[in-house]
């Protein structure tokens, strides 16, 4: 399989630069998505004001705009959430993360992990959607539940999702857990990489099956699938970890590839997707939670650094391969 070379940009948003007026965007940019528009990228995240007393964290979405002609110039960041909290007792009264928006008409989809708090494990999630009549500024929820639920071989942190749309029909790639494992007295989560298709993008159906094998351990965690179609071959890039002390660089998040003729089949070859942690800076300790979009001719990716997000992402050029 031809090596990917990408051009690393720097890190191109970094949340303290604009929590100023904006309690709520204290830290974190994580699981960045775009939307592309005539004149900028708007760049979908998620982020956390403080931590409470007991130093319990709640996330939200929000979104930042880049210069189509220069992705490194912001434009201008959200001046609130795009989706306010769930009601008491529902699956996303605590969170909302990571968030994928998409086109329908006049209308803009938003896809998001919901989350809530747990007694015996930190946290559970299931996959939500919203809609945006407004161009993708603010959202409200299709209805309290999730559209992605827990099941009975997906029992618990449906999460991740990204979406597409091929041939007029929808995509869901997202992640599903398989056990809580506890690792010194903490639970910790591994999921894996699924997938779902529907007709409208509100009602899917699930096909069961892990889509990427492990490769560096069982338990291996596998995040952020998100996948392009290119001269009739799809091609996969994701992120993945250790189950165990992978909060230190050497057994943190890398970006993985792989790729399918027929989206159920998948070729795995981490070696291909080559960005790899930089010796120094914002993205020396890991890279994770991969967003690719293409844009004028040019391939790009959005990715995490150091901290899963906490201060910021970057952004890659591609340069050959695919």
């Amino acid at each position: 399989m031809t090596r990917l070379k990408w051009q690393k940009l720097g890190r191109v948003f970094d949340p303290r630069d604009w929590s100023e007026g904006r309690p709520w965007l204290h830290e974190f940019a994580q699981a960045p998505a775009t939307l592309v528009r005539e004149t900028y990228v708007r760049v979908y995240f998620s982020c956390r004001p403080a931590p409470d007393a007991d130093g319990q964290y709640v996330s939200y979405s929000a979104w930042v705009d880049l210069d189509r002609n220069d992705l490194t110039r912001v434009l201008r960041v959200a001046s609130q959430p795009v989706l306010k909290l769930g009601e008491l007792g529902c699956f996303d009264e605590f969170g909302t993360y990571p968030f994928s928006a998409v086109d329908d008409g006049e209308r803009v989809l938003g896809y998001y992990a919901g989350w809530t708090r747990c007694e015996s494990v930190p946290f559970n999630t299931a996959i939500g959607c919203a809609e945006s009549l407004d161009g993708g500024e603010t959202f409200s929820r299709l209805g309290a539940g999730p559209v992605i639920e827990y099941s009975v071989d997906e029992p618990f942190v449906m999460s991740g999702p990204k979406v597409r749309r091929w041939d007029g029909e929808w995509h869901l790639f997202y992640i599903a857990g398989r056990q809580w494992k506890l690792v010194a007295g903490r639970p910790e989560p591994v999921y894996r990489i699924r997938r779902a298709v529907s007709s409208d993008g509100v009602t899917w159906r699930k096909h069961n099956v892990d889509l990427i094998a492990p490769r560096i351990e069982n338990d291996e965690a596998q995040a952020s699938p998100d996948v392009l179609r290119r001269d009739g071959r799809y091609h996969m890039f994701f992120c993945y970890r250790h189950s165990e002390e992978y909060r230190n660089g050497a057994r943190g998040y890398r970006i993985g590839y792989a790729t399918s003729s027929d989206l159920n089949e998948w070729h795995r070859d981490d070696t291909a997707a080559a960005l790899d942690p930089s010796e120094d800076g914002w993205d020396s300790g890991s890279v994770s939670y991969p967003h690719v979009f293409e844009l004028d001719g040019e391939t790009y990716m959005a990715y995490l650094g150091e901290g899963v997000g906490r201060f910021g992402f970057g952004l890659a050029r591609l340069e050959a391969g695919l």
